[in-house]
């Protein structure tokens, strides 16, 4: 078994089936990653030791979701030299969203933490890929291929819906 080099946190259990897309698809890529609750706001201490360390264990990047207030994301950033990928997430208590979504993206300069789409948690595992790939030959290859298989299918479907037009 390979030691993971991605590390997908979350503020919460339940947190858990949005985050799991972003397992879901580092998976189909053959990603190591591992998976945890480390909440910024219930186990502070948790989190510091997590940020501080992540990089000493070979985790390359971080996606880190959390709904609400969302701190999880930049206190994470804060603390740690690696790329942290941001999940706002819909939670029970959400307001719409919109606490997370800025909680994460309205960083203050030197504490960068990319931002993706609220409950987006493939992009934020597509983004991992990424920028893992920028390193290693073999993960890019695969990230081309995938996005060209996406392309294809897409240029089918059209394909499929011009026919029957044609035959409407």
């Amino acid at each position: 078994m390979r030691p993971p080099v991605v590390s997908i946190i979350m503020g919460s259990g339940s947190d858990l089936p949005v985050m799991q897309h972003a397992a879901d698809i580092l998976t189909h890529f053959d990603i190591p990653y591992e998976i945890n609750i480390v909440s910024a706001h219930r186990t502070p201490e948790r989190m510091f030791e997590f940020a501080k360390n992540a990089h000493l264990r070979g985790i390359r990047v971080i996606i880190a979701g959390a709904g609400g207030a969302a701190h999880l994301p930049g206190m994470v950033a804060s603390l740690s030299p690696l790329p942290v990928i941001g999940v706002p997430v819909k939670s029970s208590n959400s307001v719409d969203g919109w606490d997370s979504i800025l909680s994460i993206l309205q960083m203050p300069g030197g504490v960068p933490v990319a931002t993706v789409a609220l409950n987006g948690a493939k992009n934020a595992g597509i983004l991992a890929i990424s920028i893992l790939g920028s390193a290693e030959e073999q993960i890019l290859e695969k990230l081309v291929q995938y996005k060209e298989k996406m392309k294809n299918e897409v240029l089918f479907a059209a394909e499929e819906l011009a026919q029957k037009n044609m035959n409407s």
